[in-house]
């Protein structure tokens, strides 16, 4: 199964290879990625897609959820995006 994953990070370099090497290390694969500057200027929301169950999607939101720079993440595989 596919699932759109959105977190919300502070603006900061080397977040970005934070967090893919976090997903690395773990064996999780990134299907496709999006980074973007918010309206807010310290913030950008990184968007991806992993693919697996519903456990693969539950250990990924809690371990990008320990990392210190992420400030929100939601699953919204099932919203209209």
């Amino acid at each position: 199964m596919r699932h759109v994953i959105s977190a919300l990070v502070q603006n900061q370099p080397g977040v970005l290879a934070q967090v893919a090497g976090m997903l690395h290390t773990r064996g999780f694969n990134i299907d496709s990625l999006a980074v973007g500057e918010t309206e807010t200027r310290d913030l950008s929301r990184m968007t991806f897609v992993v693919r697996g169950d519903n456990g693969v999607l539950e250990q990924v939101c809690k371990q990008l959820d320990k990392i210190v720079t992420v400030v929100k993440v939601i699953d919204i595989s099932s919203e209209n995006y």
